[in-house]
């Protein structure tokens, strides 16, 4: 018999989005309920990797804001209702603590840029939605793997950038978004992060070329208005 986790699997898999972990809530983990005032027994994490998501949101990206946004709440509340869970998004208010729930569902750490690093997937990765489930669902084993960043000696990632916004203690945004809205800052516009595209980590992984320019158009208009 196939388990609820594997269906759900295929059926995000199918928008290409990927399901990336989950656990049994502890009472620390401010989780919210199911809904109907139900407790949430387990809560499953939906993102993206690699560039699987682009051919699927290609077609949605219509130069307006929050297209992904949009896109995700329409792709994932029809999957939520089909397995009785409840959706809860990263852009909802007041904000989940989405990056805690993904080192308690995968074995991701901040890296130095405070991107959440993957063994796998390295910075190409992302969480898009968490599903909430008054039963208790069978998950995969834990996967307890140490970041690549613990034995990368050369840290690429601190110097690439070419205003030094990334020292390891922090990231200087007003330096970065000086940048992104100076003419020398193209090259990031449509080549994507310095910094993030040094990582030797998954680098066969990394997004397409379209995907990189939307994105970083939506990171400019959030940190330069």
């Amino acid at each position: 018999m196939t388990s609820l986790y594997a269906n759900l699997s295929e059926a995000v898999a199918a928008h290409g989005l990927a399901l990336r972990g989950g656990f049994h809530p502890a009472p620390d983990d401010a989780s919210p309920d199911a809904g109907e005032g139900r407790a949430t027994r387990t809560l499953v994490l939906v993102g993206n990797v690699g560039p699987d998501l682009w051919p699927h949101f290609a077609p949605h990206a219509d130069g307006g804001r929050d297209a992904l946004d949009r896109w995700t709440r329409a792709t994932i509340e029809p999957i939520a209702d089909r397995f009785a869970a409840r959706c809860v998004f990263p852009f909802d208010t007041p904000p989940l603590p989405f990056q805690r729930w993904a080192m308690r569902a995968e074995p991701v750490r901040p890296s130095p840029l405070g991107i959440l690093m993957h063994p796998d997937h390295g910075l190409w990765h992302a969480y898009r939605a968490a599903l909430l489930f008054a039963e208790a669902v069978d998950l995969p084993s834990p996967d307890a793997r140490p970041i690549p960043c613990d034995t990368c000696a050369d840290k690429p990632c601190l110097t690439a950038c070419p205003v030094g916004a990334f020292s390891g203690q922090g990231y200087d945004v007003p330096a970065c978004a000086g940048h992104l809205a100076s003419p020398e800052g193209i090259g990031c516009m449509t080549g994507g992060c310095r910094a993030r595209d040094a990582c030797p980590v998954a680098a066969d992984r990394n997004y397409a070329p379209d995907q990189i320019r939307f994105h970083m158009a939506a990171f400019k208009r959030a940190v330069c208005g």
